[in-house]
Formats: C-alpha cells, sequence, structure tokens
C-alpha cells in the first residue's frame, strides 16, 4: 500500500485506492457533543465504484453511500447502535441528506492548487439560502475514476473532490484530503450490504437528521 502525504508534491495517477479526509463541523449541533460524531471520511475508489464511508466510533453510528454502476447499486446506508437501514436511489435521484443544497450554483475558476500530491483544480459553489457566500472546492483530474460525485451534490464536477463541505440535514461539514492510498480494493466493498432494511427516502432522511442533531 503507497501512502501520498499532504506535503508531497506531483501527480500519482492513480485508478484505485482510498481518500482518508478530516471532518470539520461547522454551527449548531444541538446536545449532541461534537467528540461522538465522525472524526473521519474514507473514500474507497476502483475504476467507476465509489464508496463514501462516514463512520463514528460511538454506537457504530454512521452514513455510507455507495456508487456502483457496473451493478446498478446506488445506495445511502444509515446506521446507529443496533438501526440498519437503508435507501436504493433511483436513476438520476440526488442521494439523501442533502436537501439543504438544492439550488447550488457551481462556477469552475482558473485557481489550481497542489493537494496530497495532486494537481488540483478549483470550483466555486454557491447556495441560494446563504446569500453571497462562497464555499471553495477542491477537485482533481489525477486520479482514475469515472463519475466520482455520482453519489453528492457535485455530480457536474468531473474530478475527485479533494477538499469540499456538505450541508447534511442541519448539519455544515467540510472535509480535507490528508492522505491517498493507492491499495488494491476488493471488489465486495462495492457490493450491496446485508442485514440493513430497506426504508423510503423520508426514513432515511429522518435517521439522518437524527444522527447529527441527537
Amino acid at each position: 500500500m503507497t501512502g501520498f502525504s499532504c506535503k508531497e508534491k506531483g501527480g500519482k495517477y492513480i485508478s484505485q485506492g482510498e481518500i482518508h479526509y478530516n471532518i470539520d463541523y461547522i454551527g449548531n449541533f444541538g446536545p449532541m457533543p461534537k467528540e461522538v460524531l465522525p472524526k473521519n471520511l474514507i473514500v474507497s475508489f476502483k475504476n467507476d465504484k465509489v464508496l463514501f464511508e462516514m463512520i463514528s466510533s460511538f454506537g457504530n453510528s454512521g452514513i455510507l453511500n455507495l456508487s456502483n454502476p457496473e451493478k446498478g447499486i446506488f445506495d445511502t446506508y444509515f446506521s446507529l447502535f443496533t438501526l440498519k437501514y437503508y435507501y436504493e436511489v433511483q436513476p438520476g435521484e440526488q442521494f439523501p441528506g442533502f436537501e439543504a443544497m438544492k439550488g447550488m450554483v457551481i462556477k469552475k475558476t482558473s485557481k489550481t492548487s497542489v493537494i496530497c500530491g495532486f494537481n488540483c483544480k478549483n470550483a466555486e459553489a454557491t447556495l441560494p439560502s446563504f446569500g453571497n457566500k462562497v464555499y471553495d472546492i477542491w477537485y482533481t483530474n489525477e486520479i482514475n475514476v469515472k463519475n466520482s460525485n455520482t453519489a453528492t451534490p457535485f455530480n457536474q464536477i468531473d474530478g475527485v473532490l479533494m477538499n469540499f463541505f456538505f450541508f447534511l440535514g442541519p448539519a455544515e461539514l467540510h472535509f480535507d484530503a490528508e492522505t491517498v492510498y493507492k491499495k488494491e480494493i476488493p471488489d465486495e466493498v462495492f457490493e450491496r450490504r446485508d442485514k440493513f432494511m430497506r426504508v423510503s427516502r423520508e426514513e432515511i432522511d429522518k435517521f439522518i437528521n437524527k444522527m447529527i442533531s441527537l
């Protein structure tokens, strides 16, 4: 397994591996202490298959977004203690939890940077409900994953996200790539999970909001 730290320079063209991101929470999260919220996001990728995995050590709670176009699997998973639910996203449908990001406008810029050794491009995002506030998004084309943002609100960006943000339910989360690992990822990682009960979109949204604002 080869890791590229954020201090290294020079693009590394890879088609499968993992990206580890630090998560920064902004704003009010109700009574739930930040210590029990997921601290890291791990994105596993292999060609056009992508898994976003945000898991807390508290109660084995977390949210997974899985995109496997080869098998037509586009799922959101929610777990909290013994609760295990999933929602099967329909073609062209936005993944659950991102309702606050509806109407987002993305504008590509000419700015560039190097993150984790990868040459990155910049885009700026604005949201109707936040006036003129601008959010920076950094992404790279040096990681060979097709349609890497199918499971995110940034599906119009053709590149792997390195620094970005989500409004997930009521919470504002910022993600910064710390390390990219070049490694073999088993195909089983991108299979549909068992032992999860299928629920409606409304139900999975309710569970996601509950986890963020417990």
